[in-house]
């Protein structure tokens, strides 16, 4: 029973992928550059918006006005690791791809982030 809750608890932990889908150009944003994520917040082109607070926390806004909180943490591969309160999680990796910024989800999805 313990092994199924140690597992289960693991489970529930954000996993940074090992393997990005990377399309050619595309460049990982700098430690620099992540650490500058804290105090940001990011608009996606369907006016989502992802807030990187000082300190971990963060939300995420739907264009609904809805708000889904946690925290986030940088992983050794350079992704953004989200720990939702809900126990939801996820990881998504920052690219420059030409002048754009670009967020690649686990399932190599890719959104755009809007420019300021």
């Amino acid at each position: 029973m313990i092994r199924f809750v140690i597992l289960a608890l693991l489970s529930a932990a954000p996993v940074a992928a090992a393997d990005w889908p990377m399309k050619p150009g595309d460049t990982r944003l700098s430690s620099q550059e992540l650490d500058a994520l804290a105090g940001q917040t990011l608009t996606f082109y369907d006016d989502g918006q992802s807030k990187f607070s000082v300190g971990g926390a963060y939300s995420y806004t739907y264009a609904s006005g809805e708000s889904a909180f946690g925290t986030y943490s940088i992983a050794e591969d350079g992704s953004v690791c989200i720990a939702y309160r809900n126990g939801f999680s996820r990881c998504d990796l920052y690219v420059h791809s030409g002048e754009r910024l670009i967020l690649i989800d686990q399932k190599g999805d890719r959104y755009p982030v809007r420019p300021e």
